[in-house]
């Protein structure tokens, strides 16, 4: 069976290569200047790794490019701003409420920020709850 997200990560690593030779970077460079080892880097820039959003930071202050540039090649912006509006339209049953955590129902409402903006720091959050909730396992 093959992965849907494979095609997803290699249009991610090629966008990374790109970036990176426009920076005129060796893989060994941008491994120094992201503190993640360069046989990592490697198997993202070849679409073996999704990266978390931590990584993606890292990547994107080094290269010069907005970590929301990075999170919308990664799928991340598009999926969560797709999921939103799916949960936007479903309610608890009874309640009346959207069935959308606080934080999230927060960051949505926010007019103060942009689709984009408000999509990465969703994505930021959810990667912190995941990464929360496999320390407590």
């Amino acid at each position: 069976m093959t992965d849907p997200w494979e095609a997803q990560r290699e249009a991610l690593g090629a966008f990374i290569r790109e970036q990176r030779k426009r920076a005129n970077l060796s893989l060994r460079q941008l491994a120094e200047l992201t503190s993640l080892s360069n046989p990592y880097l490697s198997q993202v820039e070849r679409g073996l790794h999704q990266p978390s959003v931590r990584v993606l930071k890292a990547i994107s202050g080094a290269l010069n490019v907005s970590a929301e540039t990075l999170m919308t090649q990664a799928g991340l912006i598009d999926a969560i701003t797709a999921e939103a509006a799916e949960t936007a339209g479903t309610e608890t049953a009874g309640t009346g409420k959207p069935d959308v955590p606080g934080t999230e129902e927060a960051i949505a409402a926010d007019p103060r920020l942009g689709g984009d903006q408000k999509a990465a720091l969703i994505a930021v959050y959810r990667s912190m709850l995941a990464s929360a909730s496999v320390k407590e396992s």
